[in-house]
């Protein structure tokens, strides 16, 4: 099981410990471009993915796409703070 957490890079708080225990902790620059990070991530086998919930506004097909694959997971949590 490959685990990606996806956060802002302008969050400095969200996934700080899991990044220093050496899980994949990506911070995303360019909000628009979520659903390529996404079909990357799955590409690259990742089974599950950790993705703020303002983060995951920004793409169109968290739900369409992905809602019916049982080998791949998004989990979508609520964030701290509004960073964007």
């Amino acid at each position: 099981m490959k685990i990606s957490f996806l956060k802002y890079y302008k969050d400095k708080d969200s996934f700080n410990m899991l990044k220093k225990m050496g899980m994949n902790v990506i911070e995303v620059r360019e909000p628009e471009q979520i659903d390529s990070i996404i079909e990357n991530l799955k590409q690259e086998k990742y089974t599950s993915i950790v993705i703020q919930d303002e983060l995951a506004s920004f793409s169109e097909d968290i739900i369409s796409k992905y809602q019916n694959d049982n080998n791949f997971n998004i989990i979508i949590i609520p964030n701290n703070k509004s960073k964007f």
